[in-house]
């Protein structure tokens, strides 16, 4: 087990009309410092089949273009994106081994955007949101978005394929305004 900060913050702007939220960066993300940063993970070829943009998969680009690219993306498509875990103990990026969770705070985020719809990427991370940011929303007045738990696009998952992935996560395109960017 080891103790781990986030070390970056949330994608989102004014405009943004859903947030996914993980449970915690994976080590390659942090390293990254960017979401889904893992080579194998599923996330970014969903998010390009649902929103029938693959901008965000950035063939052959560095490191740092990449993480542009992909934050120009999501905003692109009114969605932010964070994680419920501000700090933990996890074992490697085994969502099963974590402990000792602080929860960001998401009212400033919520309370700042036009955020409607807030997806979790995952059992751990919806279990989580529910028990540690539902009720500091609820303390800190802000309202509360709907949540729908997804799936989620880790490796670890293989039991989804792909097609499946990007059916259920064709909602959060729904959500934030459908599959072209405004």
């Amino acid at each position: 087990m080891t103790h781990v900060e986030h070390g970056f913050g949330p994608v989102w702007d004014d405009k943004s009309q859903v947030l996914v939220l993980g449970s915690m960066p994976s080590p390659k993300s942090r390293e990254m410092r960017f979401y889904y940063g893992h080579k194998r993970n599923r996330f970014w070829p969903v998010m390009a089949a649902v929103f029938h943009d693959d901008t965000c998969l950035c063939e052959g680009m560095d490191a740092e273009s990449t993480v542009a690219e992909r934050r120009d993306f999501a905003l692109r498509h009114h969605m932010a994106l964070w994680d419920v875990i501000a700090s933990c103990d996890i074992a490697g990026a085994s969502d099963a081994s974590i402990r000792n969770v602080v929860a960001n705070d998401l009212a400033p985020l919520i309370g700042a955007s036009h955020i409607d719809h807030i997806f979790t990427t995952g059992a751990k991370a919806a279990q989580l949101y529910r028990r540690l940011c539902v009720p500091a929303l609820a303390r800190s007045g802000c309202r509360r978005p709907a949540m729908t738990q997804l799936p989620s696009t880790s490796p670890a998952n293989a039991g989804m394929r792909l097609s499946d992935l990007i059916d259920a996560y064709t909602v959060v395109a729904q959500a934030a305004g459908g599959s072209s960017a405004d």
